[in-house]
């Protein structure tokens, strides 16, 4: 009888401590980890830059961005913190009509875009995570023009800085899934002459606003 005693209880134990042990191996979200990212992109002048006196000119360069992702986060209970960072290329060009004033920098194709920054989120589920972000970023674009005679194609590089928010879920122990939307604001650009001796152009003052919702698919170690 005592050892049947025990038996039962030995099995109860071991039930109530299995859905314990897989809500703490799904709820954790601490540890390195990478993603595929993929989603919209949408580029405009900013306020500073729009003209709003030719409805007809083409502000936006608008396409698909794709790249990679990699952070770390540690999770301390309810809330997660984090360090991230990102390379993504991108499809958005704008209409070529030697129009300087398009896009508040003259008609582009999109280039790489460098993100670093920081992310922090709350919980609420085991499995999900609602978070914010923010950091820097540096994009390029492929800055296209001319003066009617002569066609100019150089490498355009913009600093700015990027805030964003979104949803993580977890899809056992190491998969994860997010849906995010982020904006990006670049204030400062400087022209990249890639021929050998012709230095970079001294940096000036632009406005350009980036808009992305994009998914990832990633892997906690």
């Amino acid at each position: 009888m005592k050892k049947g005693l025990t038996l039962v209880a030995a099995e109860s134990a071991a039930v109530v401590a299995t859905p314990s042990f897989a809500q703490s191996i799904y709820s954790d979200f601490s540890g390195p980890w990478v993603a595929g990212v993929a989603g919209y992109d949408s580029n405009k002048a900013g306020s500073e830059q729009y003209d709003n006196l030719d409805p007809d000119v083409d502000h936006s360069a608008e396409g698909i961005v794709y790249g990679v992702a990699g952070g770390y986060d540690v999770d301390m209970g309810n809330v997660v913190v984090g360090a991230e960072a990102e390379l993504t290329d991108s499809t958005a060009d704008s209409d070529y009509d030697n129009n300087f004033t398009n896009f508040g920098l003259g008609s582009v194709d999109t280039g790489r875009d460098i993100y670093v920054g920081a992310r922090a989120g709350y919980k609420i589920s085991p499995a999900t995570l609602l978070y914010v972000k923010g950091g820097y970023t540096n994009a390029r674009f492929n800055y296209v023009g001319g003066d009617g005679t002569t066609d100019y194609d150089r490498n355009f590089d913009a600093d700015g800085y990027r805030v964003g928010a979104g949803v993580e879920r977890k899809f056992g122990s190491n998969a994860f899934g997010r849906l995010e939307y982020r904006y990006s604001n670049y204030k400062e650009g400087e022209l990249d002459f890639e021929a050998e001796g012709i230095a970079d152009s001294d940096r000036f003052d632009i406005d350009t606003d980036r808009h992305q919702v994009v998914a990832a698919v990633g892997w906690r170690f």
